[in-house]
């Protein structure tokens, strides 16, 4: 070897031990980025016909585990999912309540059997009357407002899958422009680390909203396709169809065409549908489920429990002055029956001072003309009966006999029982994707600790290269002298 040699192989080692600098720096100041990928320089040795000339980069090299990656979305979805429906179960069940001493409907319909056997009991009494008809009111104004909550958590479902399906193209979109970015330049580059790092986020981005998966093709390139067999992108990234609903009113379905369905040119990936292409998990997967089946069946719970008390209260028997067939103490305000009664119960204005009426009627009958004797309980004591009484109930879910209480306990359960449901199987998922997401990050990530080993030893090299060409100079100086 040659002191020209030398010195270009030393010079050689000096300008990757540079580049093997940066890439440490960059490193260890992405080490906390979403998504980025540690990556090491690939050297190999330079050759001039049979004899070394130093050192030569021919890369950058990412140390991603592509499978563990897979896995980890594919987790993602199903974490999304499970903790969409969670926070949700919580909000309703929280809001049904489930003791007398909280709140929400099960503290109404107790507060209300309380003053109604307190006024059979002081039938006399116009302070316990009008307890009665606070009481009244309060269950119908919680049926509203449960039967407002229900819709407006669908309106919000629907809403959010359409910022979904706006996010998602979004994505789809950003892919396929990355993929032509890539085609066209070295893979192995720098450049090309950072355009793969900011295309996997993307796909990390879609994978919150549904399951994907990625299919190299060539030339840097890839394709986006869903478990079922869905391409979202085939060299071109296709639009996900989603019409939101602007007016959401009580009973709008998928199955009537009154509530939009998602599609990708014409194929249905509607979760919860028959469709072979039917979204499994992710947030479409909650928010379609919340929508088209979990919260329509809490709505029709509430009219179940609406129409049992309209009903248990309308006995011709508990009140001879009333019509035969005519609604009681409870009634639909419009009469229609059916989807939304929860949001149309009222207390009969017969009994309400502030529609005409007298709560002396809840005594005498809701046919009286004139208030009867003070110490009648006759109609009291049937009323109270009848709330308390064992009926039959086999609708929505809610199956057995059951007073009125025992009623909005048993759907205070169902709802308690969906809570924790979901929350086990949240629990369950955010174990799994936390233990996937620290060995990824352990395979994917940046080690600190060992960049700065390694800028030690990159340190040394520098120095060892640097000493090279100092002595080739010195020697070459010395040639000079001669």
């Amino acid at each position: 070897m040659t002191l020209t040699s030398a010195i270009n192989s030393a010079k050689s080692g000096l300008q990757i031990t540079s580049l093997r600098a940066d890439i440490a720096a960059t490193n260890v100041s992405n080490a906390s980025t979403p998504g980025y990928v540690s990556r090491t320089l690939v050297v190999s040795e330079k050759r001039v016909g049979d004899s070394s000339a130093g050192v030569q980069a021919i890369g950058i090299s990412r140390s991603q585990n592509y499978a563990l990656t897979a896995e980890r979305r594919s987790l993602t979805s199903d974490y999304a999912q499970a903790d969409m429906l969670t926070s949700t179960w919580k909000t309703i069940s929280s809001r049904i309540g489930d003791s007398s001493e909280g709140t929400g409907l099960f503290k109404a319909f107790s507060g209300f059997e309380s003053t109604l056997s307190d006024l059979a009991l002081s039938p006399e009494s116009s302070s316990n009357a009008s307890a009665v008809l606070r009481s009244a009111k309060s269950i119908a104004q919680e049926f509203h407002d449960l039967s407002q909550m229900v819709d407006s958590l669908r309106a919000e479902a629907d809403h959010e899958i359409s910022n979904g399906v706006d996010i998602v193209n979004t994505a789809l979109q950003t892919i396929q422009d990355l993929n032509g970015r890539l085609s066209s330049i070295d893979r192995s580059s720098s450049q090309a680390a950072g355009l793969i790092d900011e295309r996997n986020r993307a796909l990390d981005t879609i994978s919150e909203y549904m399951p994907v998966k990625a299919v190299d093709r060539n030339y840097g390139m890839i394709d986006v396709v869903t478990p079922e067999g869905v391409f979202l992108l085939e060299g071109t990234a296709r639009t996900i169809e989603f019409n939101a609903t602007a007016a959401f009113a009580q009973g709008d379905t998928l199955a009537s065409g009154t509530l939009s369905g998602m599609t990708v040119d014409g194929i249905s990936i509607t979760p919860g549908t028959s469709s072979y292409g039917a979204v499994s998990s992710g947030l479409f997967g909650a928010l379609f489920t919340l929508r088209d089946q979990d919260l329509p069946t809490v709505g029709a719970q509430l009219d179940a429990l609406a129409g049992d008390l309209i009903t248990r209260m309308s006995d011709d028997a508990l009140d001879p002055t009333k019509t035969p067939g005519e609604q009681g103490l409870f009634v639909d305000s419009t009469g229609a029956g059916g989807i939304g009664l929860a949001s149309r119960i009222a207390v009969n204005a017969a009994i309400d001072p502030d529609q005409g009426g007298g709560t002396w009627r809840l005594r005498d009958g809701l046919g009286a003309t004139t208030p009867g004797p003070t110490g009648n309980t006759t109609i009291l004591t049937g009323l109270v009966g009848a709330f308390k009484s064992a009926n039959g109930v086999n609708a929505a879910g809610i199956q057995g006999s059951f007073s009125s209480v025992e009623m909005v306990a048993q759907f205070a359960s169902l709802a308690g029982q969906s809570r924790v449901q979901n929350e086990t199987v949240l629990s369950s998922t955010a174990t799994q994707h936390t233990m996937l997401l620290q060995a990824e990050q352990a395979q994917n990530g940046v080690d600190v600790d060992s960049q700065m080993q390694d800028l030690l030893l990159i340190e040394q090299a520098y120095a060892a290269n640097a000493r090279v060409i100092e002595i080739a100079s010195q020697m070459l100086q010395r040639l000079m002298e001669i």
